[in-house]
């Protein structure tokens, strides 16, 4: 049961960021141009993914545990360190610059466009050596 609601999940992500254009790079980039030919319509999205979650966040935390959980997995590190700020600078300028992020990027992949593959390998190559780099 829980892999399948989380496939379910996933579905019903994949589908709010394509309705939401978050696949289409340009539309991304257009976002980032603040100075030149700036696209606010990712305004709404971001906006109503913030509110949800402002929202909902503490009423399902009020809960014991999730319905299908023993317990809420929380990030346990509180500190913004060097690891942290790094990493938020790679994801933001490779975002900026390539106008997609992982989860729109795998969402992606179903179009069979090259430039979204090698994106894709890419990214997975630079997760695992990343992952050796820090061991």
């Amino acid at each position: 049961m829980k892999e399948l609601s989380a496939f379910g999940c996933g579905f019903l992500f994949a589908l709010g960021l394509g309705a939401a254009g978050m696949t289409q790079p340009a539309k991304i980039i257009n976002f980032l141009d603040i100075a030149g030919n700036w696209d606010p319509s990712l305004l709404f999205v971001m906006g109503g993914a913030v509110t949800f979650g402002f929202i909902c966040f503490p009423l399902v935390l009020r809960r014991p545990a999730p319905v299908l959980d023993d317990g809420f997995w929380l990030p346990e590190k509180k500190r913004i360190d060097f690891r942290l700020l790094s990493g938020a600078t790679l994801f933001g300028v490779g975002w900026g610059l390539v106008g997609y992020c992982p989860g729109p990027a795998l969402v992606s992949l179903v179009a069979l466009t090259p430039s979204v593959w090698i994106f894709v390998i890419a990214m997975l190559a630079g997760l695992g050596s990343g992952r050796w780099f820090v061991r």
